[in-house]
This record gives C-alpha cells, structure tokens and sequence, in this order.
C-alpha cells in the first residue's frame, strides 16, 4: 500500500516506516511541523518518499494513495486541502492517538468521537481508558521498538533522563522532578530545549545534552548506570521502552502506562521522589543490581514491545480500513 503520514513523532514513525509498504511523507521548504519530510536524526529505509502539497496532490489524481494515517486533527484537513481528498470518505484513514486528554480525562471527548468512518487506534490501553471516543471505532497497538542492541556498560555511576522541550511542557514531563533530584543525585538529561532548561536549572546546565542523533543518543544512554522516566501524565514515553531495550534498569512515576510497561524486577515504579532516590543510590553504589534489573527489562521490552509484532498489527489494520 502507497500510505500517506505526517512526520509527527520521529520515534514512533520511524518504527512504523520499516513496514513492507510504501510511505509518503509531506515536505514544505521550511520543514515546519506540517512538512518535515525525511527524518533528519533517524535512520529511514527508502521506501519513504517526501512529497510536497503539489505532489500529493497528482499523486492523488492518479489514485497513487491508498490510506491515510492522522495523528493530529487538523490534518483531516490538511487531507482535502493538499489532495483533493476527504479523509475516510474518498481515501481510507486511520487516527493514530499518540497522547492523554490534556485536560481531566472525564470530561474530554475525542476530536474525533462525533464521526464512525475514521477508527481512532491508541498508543496504550491507558490512552483508550482515558479518551471517550464517543461513536468512533476504536483499537490499542501498543507500542514497537527496533532493537538498538544490549549497549549498557553502566560505566558512568549517574541518572540519565530523555524529554522533549522539558520548560514548555513542565509538569506533564515532571520537570520539577528532574531539577530537584539533579540536585542530590549525578544526572544528565537528553533532549531538544536544554538550553531553557538550563536557564531554569543552572545546577543542571554542566549535565545538558542537545538532541543527540538516535543512534548516538542510544550509545550515551548505555553508558549511564540508571535510566529515569519522571513523566506525571502522557501515554508511554518511547524513550522508557528505548531505554529497557538498550538494558538499563529504570525508574519511573507509577502513573500513566509505567505500570504495564516495567516489571518488578526491571525496576521501580513510586510516586514517593524519595523512594526514588533510595533505589537509584543502591543502583549507583552496586552495579551488580542494577545490571540484574536492566537485564530483566531488556527482556521484557524484547518480548512485549518488539517491532514485528507492532508492524503485523498494523498490516491488520491498514488491511481492514482498505478493503
């Protein structure tokens, strides 16, 4: 199939473009959010073709799209006004949830809960629980993760942290969590807007690394002993599955999907800060434990999270909203 998708989440697509399908990928000459095109700090097979809005829409006039995966809402729009085409209607599509409501999960409905023509397909079962998606179908992929490998050594008897814009999204990332133990525990924290946080934090700025390529981000993070997850509320960090993937032990909030995600004997999961920091000193002072830990959630990762079944689920569906 010829499957139209939004560069949204860099990590996410990159495990759903390994498929055996074609994809193709909208570019504007700003590479803004609405057109980022290839991915520039992931590693992208050449079945993924970056078209413009003028392509996209001769593409479509020559019925070279097959399905349209949304992960965003304005993009029901984006749809009609690049191809010409109405998302459920004339093409096949699908609605990708990536996060929570953001607001209480009582009261919030889903952009796409009015309509049954367009499935909306969740990240987590936590996300399904969360959403009321009124009258449209609904389904969970839980998440895949192409193995980076066993690369923790643990070497380096310190924290790291992986988060996106840290200053911006504040709580929901538990940045208040990653200032306050950064300043009783060793801890380095990855990711795009360290410069902000380390503004906000100058304890932290010695520690701050700016949005590392994948693969490089991956061998960095297998250096440090412990891997910490301080998200209060989202779907499923993928940078937690990433990090269980390359070995290392975690800890974590026990909110959102952490719970299903991490094993005992992977980690810890408390919403105490100071039960947080008790275990991760025991891991920074016997590397032995910690090894036994993230060796337990490389398993678990490998047998619940692996890309082969995320993409077979995801022929599924694409078959299904296709024929």
């Amino acid at each position: 199939m010829r499957v139209l998708i939004w560069h949204v989440h860099g990590s996410w697509t990159t495990s759903f473009v390994q498929g055996r399908h074609e994809y193709l990928v909208p570019v504007l000459p700003d590479r803004g959010p609405d057109g980022r095109g290839r991915a520039r700090t992931w590693d992208w097979p050449g079945s993924v073709t970056e078209l413009s809005p003028d392509d996209l829409r001769a593409t479509a006039a020559d019925g070279g799209i097959d399905a349209v995966v949304l992960q965003r809402r304005h993009e029901v729009d984006l749809v009609h006004d690049w191809t010409g085409l109405r998302a459920g209607v004339d093409v096949p599509a699908v609605y990708v949830e990536h996060d929570t409501p953001r607001e209480h999960a009582v009261t919030s409905r889903h952009p796409l809960a009015a309509q049954s023509t367009i499935p909306v397909v969740h990240v987590t079962w936590f996300n399904h629980l969360m959403w009321d998606c009124g009258d449209a179908p609904t389904r969970v992929v839980e998440h895949g993760i192409i193995d980076p490998g066993a690369l923790w050594t643990g070497e380096d008897p310190s924290l790291a942290v992986v988060v996106n814009e840290p200053v911006r999204r504040g709580r929901i990332a538990g940045t208040d969590l990653v200032v306050r133990l950064g300043r009783e525990l060793p801890l380095h924290v990855y990711g795009m807007g360290m410069t902000e946080l380390g503004q906000l934090a100058p304890h932290l700025a010695p520690t701050l690394h700016e949005d590392y390529p994948q693969a490089e981000m991956h061998r960095a993070l297998g250096r440090h002993r412990v891997y910490l997850h301080p998200y209060r509320w989202t779907s499923l960090g993928l940078s937690l599955l990433e990090a269980m993937t390359i070995g290392m032990p975690v800890l974590a909030l026990s909110t959102t999907e952490a719970p299903r995600a991490v094993p005992p004997e992977a980690g810890l999961l408390s919403n105490d800060p100071a039960q947080l920091e008790s275990r991760a000193r025991e891991w920074l002072a016997d590397p032995g434990a910690a090894a036994a830990a993230g060796a337990a959630a490389r398993e678990h990762a490998l047998a619940h999270y692996g890309v082969g079944r995320f993409l077979a689920d995801w022929d599924e569906i694409l078959t299904e909203v296709g024929s």
